[in-house]
């Protein structure tokens, strides 16, 4: 049994979201490996925990979310395992500078799925893009989710423990078809070789083969297909507050990031330099 079960069973009964438990499992899991079985993190004195602590984060290059979440993990499960109160402010990373995301083309986003010829991997980037939805929610998407009857995909406790139901595309339902014919998946949606639940880890990998058969040379993660799926729809007319709705988001502030990187309202501005008389 793994040293953190206790831990994760703490989480389910606390009630906190699938995501948020399988990051805190898995960050904790892969500080222990980078210790060695042999040192668990209770046997650890606090002065040599924070040192191990710096050197993990510098080892691993955590962005801020990634550290704010590991640090988090760790306080948490030695406060409540443990008994241990741990202070780590000293090493909570600054808040960053907001960096509008890169938003992938409507030519980009279909040259990626195009060049993708497993019919598994075509159809969870597929489902990515059509949906907008976070790699955590295409993970854990079951085929119970998806009602052909209403033409809806239900997402349960995603981000924020939220749940809400998106519309089944007619594009997105043939891609399925075709892979469920050839693939058979029992559960999940999309499931392993051996039926377990796929991992982000593998839907990156997929990602990223994609954008390299697709030569795309922006800097971009699965996430970028979900700040897409937003921007395209604003490019194309749909109102914010659906947008929001679509993704999630507990904010029209958080939504409206996509009016910095939509083109709708410049596209047809003209330069000054247009109205000059310099031939």
């Amino acid at each position: 049994m793994s040293m953190f079960e206790d831990f994760k069973t703490l989480l389910v009964i606390k009630k906190y979201s699938k995501n948020t438990i399988g990051t805190y499992m898995g960050l904790l899991q892969s500080f222990q490996s980078y210790l060695g079985d042999a040192l668990p993190i209770c046997k650890l004195d606090n002065k040599h925990l924070l040192q191990k602590i710096r050197e993990f984060i510098i080892d691993k290059s955590y962005a801020y979310t990634s550290q704010k979440q590991f640090l988090s993990a760790l306080v948490l499960y030695m406060k409540e395992i443990h008994r241990v109160s741990l202070d780590l402010s000293s090493l909570q990373p600054r808040k960053p500078q907001r960096v509008l995301p890169e938003i992938l083309s409507k030519k980009e986003v279909a040259t990626i799925i195009k060049s993708t010829t497993n019919k598994k991997h075509k159809a969870m980037l597929a489902t990515l893009y059509s949906l907008g939805l976070r790699s955590g929610e295409v993970i854990n998407l079951k085929i119970s989710d998806i009602d052909k009857n209403r033409n809806t995909i239900y997402i349960k406790k995603a981000k924020g423990n939220k749940d809400r139901i998106l519309p089944y595309p007619e594009a997105l339902k043939k891609i399925l078809r075709n892979y469920y014919v050839e693939y058979k998946p029992r559960l999940y949606v999309f499931e392993g070789q051996k039926g377990e639940q796929y991992t982000t880890t593998s839907l990156r990998a997929v990602f990223n083969k994609g954008c390299e058969r697709a030569r795309i040379n922006k800097r971009v993660t699965c996430h970028s297909l979900r700040h897409s799926f937003a921007t395209h729809l604003l490019e194309s007319g749909t109102n914010l507050k659906v947008i929001q709705e679509l993704l999630g988001h507990n904010s029209i502030k958080t939504t409206m990031l996509y009016t910095q990187v939509s083109n709708r309202s410049i596209r047809n501005i003209q330069s000054p330099l247009e109205f000059l008389d310099i031939d």
